[in-house]
């Protein structure tokens, strides 16, 4: 593991990697990685939820109660229901918003998918993302999802961060260049 990582974000990768393991095993991937997304919208959309699972005074017994009670209404599989009622005892289940993202990260490694930032210097149309994601799908041969973001102050062109690559074809870059260049001379 990299030394640059955060306790929090070593144990989510590592209760991600285990819930993926369970699902694969019990062939549930797409389904509980369906459910786990419900979970998470129900996480972002209810501060009451989110500020109950972040607790740490919170009982192990009524955060397995509501655990429960969410997976019952939900219909979970009992892999997943299992598998959160165990965050729940481990007290890890402060964890949950990092373990979803990056269980939901590790699904779309192992379904060819990449994940990329796209930072533009104006609101781009689904049409021209779409484009632009499948021109770079055909050349690195996975399929891109972006995470677009809009910097005004790039002026033109637009920042790409797809895993370690980076490309930046801003205007702001270029004029950053041609100024190193000119205090050289």
């Amino acid at each position: 593991m990299s030394s640059n990582k955060s306790f929090s974000t070593e144990t989510s990768d590592r209760y991600a990697r285990a819930m993926l393991e369970l699902a694969q095993e019990n062939n549930e991937v797409n389904n509980i990685e369906k459910n786990i997304l419900q979970l998470l919208e129900i996480y972002n959309s209810s501060l009451e939820f989110e500020n109950f699972i972040k607790n740490p005074t919170q009982s192990i017994e009524n955060q397995l109660i509501v655990v429960n009670k969410i997976s019952e209404i939900m219909n979970f599989p009992k892999v997943l229901k299992n598998f959160l009622s165990v965050l729940v005892i481990k007290r890890r289940i402060f964890f949950l918003k990092k373990i979803i993202l990056s269980f939901n990260d590790l699904v779309a490694i192992k379904k060819g998918k990449l994940k990329a930032q796209l930072i533009s210097s104006k609101n781009l149309t689904p049409e021209n993302l779409k484009k632009i994601s499948d021109e770079l799908s055909k050349v690195i041969g996975s399929n891109i999802n972006f995470d677009l973001k809009i910097d005004e102050s790039l002026i033109g062109g637009f920042k790409m961060q797809i895993g370690s690559l980076m490309i930046d074809t801003s205007l702001k870059n270029k004029l950053k260049k041609y100024e190193q260049l000119m205090l050289k001379n």
